[in-house]
C-alpha cells in the first residue's frame, strides 16, 4: 500500500484509496472512515427516586473521555489498551450499540446516533467473546449473519480455506467448537461479505500462533483490497505486526496517536557492548543516556537516530555490541509512566495547595 503524503499539515492519501466507492455508490473522497469529537461516555451516576435502595445505585464511572479519533481510508488501525481502557466501549459507540453521553462521530461518513443501522449494514463487527447460536452448525451460522447484512458473500470460500475450517467442521454443531474454532467463525462472519470497514475486538483471542499468522496475511489483503480495519487489541505485538498508526487509550483518555513506525523510532532502545581499553566518550551524544561503565562493560540507553552513537564508537576497539530492537511494548510502558509520573505529579501541587 501506497503510504500517505503529508502535504501543507494534512494528510494525502493515494488516489485508490481515496476514490473507493462505498456499497451505496457515495464517494468516499478524502473523507475519514472514522472520526469522532468529543466523544465521552459514562455508566451509572444518573438520578434515582427517593425510595430506590441505595445498593442499587451505582456511582458515575467514565468509560471515555473527550475521544478526538481519525481512521483514514485504507489503514489498518490499532487501538490498544489493557482490559478495561475503554476500547470496547468504543466500538459499540462506533456501531450505535450505545449513545454517547456526548459528543459524537460518523463511520463511513453516517453519524453514529443516528444512523447506526446504515453503519452495520457496511460494516463487518467482531464483537469481543463471541456469542454463536450453539445447536446450529458452523455454516449455518455463517448463513444466517450474512443474510443480516443482506450481501453476497464473495471471501468466505477463502477465509474458510485459509482459516482451516473444513467442510466437515463447518456442518457440526458449534456446541462443539473449541474457543479457537469459534473465533475463526466469528472472523469469517465479519469478513466474507468484503465490508468497506471492519471493526475487530480482540481478534486474535483463542487462535493458535499458526492461525494468528494467517490472520495477519489476511489483514495484509484486506489493506492491499483499500479496506479499512480498525481493531482493538491488547497483544502488543499484533499491533506492530500489521498496524499503520495506534491510538493508546489509558482509562478512557487518549495518550497517544501515532504512526507505529514514529511511535518505535521515539522509543529508547538498551545498547549492551564489550570494550577493550578505554571506552568510547558518550557525554554529550544526541539520544545516550544513563550510561553505566563497569570494567570492560558499558550499558545505555538509546533513542531515536542511532548515527550520533556509531560515530561516537570510532576509534574504540568494540568487542561485542547489542542493540536491542525498538518494541511497541516498551514505547506503551514508557507512555504509560510518564502519565503515571504526570498524575503523581498534580496530585502533589493539590495536596500541597
Amino acid at each position: 500500500m501506497q503510504s500517505p503524503r503529508k502535504v501543507s499539515g494534512s494528510w494525502a492519501w493515494p488516489a485508490a484509496i481515496a476514490q473507493q466507492r462505498g456499497a451505496e455508490g457515495r464517494s468516499l473522497s478524502l473523507m475519514a472512515i472514522i472520526e469522532t469529537h468529543g466523544l465521552t461516555k459514562h455508566y451509572g451516576g444518573g438520578h434515582f427516586p427517593p425510595h430506590f435502595p441505595p445498593w442499587r445505585r451505582r456511582d458515575r464511572v467514565t468509560a471515555l473521555t473527550n475521544l478526538e479519533l481519525s481512521v483514514q481510508p485504507g489503514e489498518v488501525f490499532g487501538f490498544l489498551g489493557p482490559n478495561g481502557a475503554g476500547k470496547t466501549t468504543m466500538i459499540r459507540l462506533l456501531l450505535g450499540f450505545l449513545h454517547p453521553t456526548s459528543g459524537g462521530g460518523t463511520v463511513l461518513g453516517h453519524d453514529i446516533g443516528q444512523d447506526s443501522l446504515a453503519i452495520r449494514a457496511r460494516t463487518g463487527y467482531l464483537p469481543g467473546g463471541i456469542a454463536l447460536y450453539d445447536t446450529m452448525s458452523g455454516e449455518a451460522v455463517l448463513d444466517y449473519l450474512a443474510r443480516l447484512y443482506r450481501r453476497a458473500t464473495p471471501l468466505r470460500a477463502e477465509l474458510v480455506e485459509r482459516l482451516e475450517m473444513s467442510h466437515r467442521t463447518l456442518r457440526r454443531p458449534v456446541r462443539d467448537y473449541s474457543r479457537g474454532m469459534r473465533q475463526k467463525i466469528g472472523i469469517i462472519q465479519a469478513l466474507q461479505h468484503d465490508p468497506e470497514l471492519a471493526i475487530l475486538d480482540e481478534p486474535t483471542e483463542g487462535l493458535d500462533p499458526l492461525m494468528q499468522r494467517a490472520f495477519y496475511d489476511l489483514l495484509d489483503e484486506r489493506r492491499q483490497s483499500s479496506r479499512t480495519i480498525f481493531f482493538s487489541s491488547h497483544v502488543l505485538s499484533e499491533v506492530e505486526r500489521v498496524c499503520d498508526r495506534v491510538a493508546i487509550i489509558r482509562a478512557g483518555e487518549l495518550v497517544a496517536l501515532s504512526d507505529v513506525h514514529d511511535l518505535l523510532a521515539r522509543r529508547r532502545r538498551r545498547v549492551e557492548m564489550r570494550v577493550e581499553g578505554a571506552p568510547p566518550p558518550l557525554d554529550g551524544v544526541p539520544g545516550v543516556s544513563d550510561v553505566v561503565i563497569k570494567e570492560h562493560r558499558l550499558s545505555c540507553l538509546l533513542e531515536g537516530d542511532v548515527g550520533p552513537f556509531l560515530a561516537a564508537l570510532r576509534g574504540a576497539t568494540v568487542l561485542d555490541l547489542t542493540i536491542e530492537p525498538a518494541r511497541l511494548e516498551e514505547a506503551f510502558l514508557e507512555f504509560y509512566a510518564e502519565r503515571d509520573a504526570n498524575d503523581s505529579a498534580e496530585e502533589g501541587a493539590e495536596n500541597a495547595a
